[in-house]
């Protein structure tokens, strides 16, 4: 999803629904190759909607370009992973949840549901 997209749900939402938290946040993934520390950017909003309460969310992280393993043969040593993240291209993920009564938990909403 593009996020001037996400942007115009966002604006939707605020407009016709009571809005009931609006979280931005970084998370971090690791390090990558270059030492540099490399974050994901977690959007989120809570509103009460015809469904309930909802909740949307963004998660935008660079892309993987490689992956850099590096292990010893010898017995009891330890692998070590390290990726390599592109600094321009970002992938973001939505993701849609619908709040639970009964377990009081949010469950995740498929695409089905949306038909």
């Amino acid at each position: 999803m593009r996020y001037e997209k996400w942007q115009d749900i966002v604006g939707t939402i605020k407009d016709k629904f009571e809005v009931l938290d609006e979280v931005k946040e970084k998370e971090e993934l690791g390090e990558d190759v270059n030492k540099e520390t490399v974050f994901e950017k977690i959007e989120s909003i809570e509103f009460n909607g015809p469904l309930g309460r909802i909740k949307l969310e963004l998660v935008t992280r660079p892309i993987v370009l490689d992956k850099k393993t590096n292990v010893s043969r010898r017995i009891g040593a330890v692998g070590d992973v390290k990726y390599i993240y592109s600094d321009t291209e970002e992938a973001s993920k939505f993701k849609a949840y619908k709040w639970d009564e009964s377990s009081e938990d949010w469950e995740e909403m498929e695409g089905k549901m949306f038909e």
